[in-house]
């Protein structure tokens, strides 16, 4: 299973993630945060291709 990774250079905080996966992601300081790799019954992809800088990867 891949692993979430944002890279907090480039995110914006837009949020978008968060609410694609809340179980994952979480915006702190401005930034999003990975808090868990197990996403339950989000899409982790489509939190990576909602991502309007590219900051969301999977690795």
């Amino acid at each position: 299973m891949s692993k979430p990774v944002v890279n907090e250079d480039l995110c914006i905080g837009c949020g978008t993630c968060e609410s694609l996966c809340s179980n994952v992601f979480k915006i702190e300081n401005g930034k999003s945060h990975v808090v868990s790799e197990e996403c339950g019954d989000c899409d982790l992809q489509e939190a990576v291709d909602s991502c309007p800088v590219n900051a969301i990867s999977l690795e």
